[in-house]
Parts: C-alpha cells; structure tokens; sequence
C-alpha cells in the first residue's frame, strides 16, 4: 500500500527484497545515500541482508524510476542532480497534483475525509519534533509529508496518475532533504490551511494553495544555494 510507502520496517508477508527495496529508496530519498554515490552491492548486502541478486533487481527497479543510475558492467551510483531536474519534477508534481486533488474533493467520502484528518494529525507531529530542532525526526517527516499529501489525492480513482505521482514525490522530496533545510512555520501553516480547505471542499482555494505551496518549496530549496 502507497500509505506505508517510506516504512522500512518489515511488516506481516513482507519479503527481504520488498523491506530493502523500501529502505533503500528511502535512504536515496532522505538524503542517507548521496548522489553520485557508488552503490557496492557486497556492502549493500551487509546493510540491508539481501543477496546480491535481489539488489541487482532492486537496484533496477530503482533505475527505472529514476533514482539510482545504472552504468552498465561497472554496477550502479545514486542519480545525481541539478536545479533544472528539480524545477522539472516541482511543474510535474504541481500538474499531476493539482489534477487529483480537484478529483478527490469532487468524488470523496466521509472515510476518505478521514483519512485525511489523520495523516494531517501525524504530520503535525513530525513537524512539532523538526521546529524543535529534533533532525532525527527528518525520515519520519518524510513519511509523514507523503502521506498526508498522498491521502489528499487518494479519492481520485486514477491509479496511473498515482503511480506517476508518487515516483515524482520521491524525487522533488529528496530535493529538500538533501538541502536539510526546513521551511519551519511556513510550511506547517500550508498543511494546515489545506487540510482545512480540503475538508470544506474548497477545490479552488485547495489547488491554489497547493500550487503555492510546491511553489515555495522550490524557491526555498533553491535559495539554499546547493543546487545552482
């Protein structure tokens, strides 16, 4: 399930190359594995307990969605960036987004409501530990940050343009986490704003605010000066 995209934790009926296909995404994404970075596979195998055959095919899978760079016979690197990537994946984050966000206020329930309600509150908290300077907090910010904005869009019935998105979340999200620099009250004031927006159905103010909001993060990202 989407929801539990950035849990590295293993849980009932999970295989050893699903629990290291997560944990290893999520240490590209979090800023753990740095760009360019040579991806050993005996070493990998230590850290993550899966066989080198298993991670070739993680390792794959994750050069499909563009976070790991396959060098053919030499093995693999963590993909680099560049501001224009980033700038590229916050006007498709913002289109695919925005597009679905319209869809689920239209199409969603009382449950869909809630599961927004929800993930907000586990966000709220992630964010609470962050504005106290608490940096381990920053992976489960990560997760949190998902899955609220990820239970805003979950009412649109469009598995496709769920796939796609979440695959671009990743990587706009490892943008910031590589920058280690969190936008503090600002973007709490955002999540709350769009919660609320989202809970009156409010399509308009919702993907004005939304668009806004990946908007500030670009800007603020790119004012850090790391991906000139």
């Amino acid at each position: 399930m989407e929801n539990f995209r950035f849990e590295t934790q293993e849980r009932s009926g999970d295989t050893i190359g699903e629990v290291a296909y997560r944990r290893i995404r999520s240490h590209i994404v979090n800023g753990q594995l740095l760009p360019d970075g040579k991806l050993k596979l005996e070493r990998m195998k230590e850290i993550y307990g899966a066989s080198v055959t298993t991670l070739r095919e993680i390792l794959n899978r994750l050069a499909v969605e563009e976070l790991v760079t396959a060098e053919g016979q030499r093995g693999f690197r963590v993909a680099g960036v560049s501001g224009s990537e980033f700038q590229e994946l916050a006007a498709l984050r913002t289109l695919l987004e925005t597009h679905a966000l319209r869809a689920s206020i239209a199409q969603g329930d009382i449950e869909w409501e809630a599961s927004v309600v929800a993930a907000h509150y586990k966000l709220s908290v992630a964010e609470r530990d962050l504005m106290a300077a608490n940096q381990s907090g920053v992976d489960r910010w990560v997760s949190c940050d998902w899955g609220f904005h990820h239970a805003t869009i979950a009412a649109c019935g469009q598995p496709v343009l769920m796939k796609t998105h979440a695959s671009i979340f990743d990587r706009f999200a490892r943008y910031h986490m590589l920058a280690m620099n969190f936008r503090g009250q600002g973007v709490v004031d955002d999540h709350t704003a769009l919660l609320e927006l989202v809970i009156e159905r409010d399509a308009k103010g919702a993907v004005g605010l939304l668009t806004r909001h990946i908007q500030s993060g670009f800007d603020h990202v790119m004012a850090t000066g790391r991906f000139d």
